[in-house]
């Protein structure tokens, strides 16, 4: 999976995650397209481990992917039902408040 936290001057952190074989693809559901790139989910493969901390310490996190959605939903972070889905990649978006 790749990896990024993004940061801003605030210190507030969105985790972005994706499944490898998905970077630098583009998706698409009906008029929906959505670019996964390595500006956006990073350039460098994480483990499943480097993946697990930074979603346990997340504020908010991007997620897609098959392997990426179910680490999340193993971690009690999402339900699968909360997921949408484009094309046949599910997506989901993580804010805490």
């Amino acid at each position: 999976m790749y990896l990024k936290v993004h940061r801003n001057a605030a210190g507030d952190q969105v985790v972005a995650v994706c499944d490898r074989e998905l970077l630098n693809t583009t998706i698409s559901h009906g008029d929906l397209e959505v670019r996964i790139s390595g500006d956006f989910y990073g350039t460098s493969l994480a483990t499943p481990d480097e993946v697990r901390a930074a979603l346990v310490s997340a504020e908010n996190a991007n997620l897609i992917g098959e392997r990426t959605i179910s680490l999340a939903e193993s971690l009690g972070l999402i339900n699968r039902s909360g997921c949408i889905m484009i094309g046949d990649v599910p997506h989901a978006q993580v804010f805490w408040i």
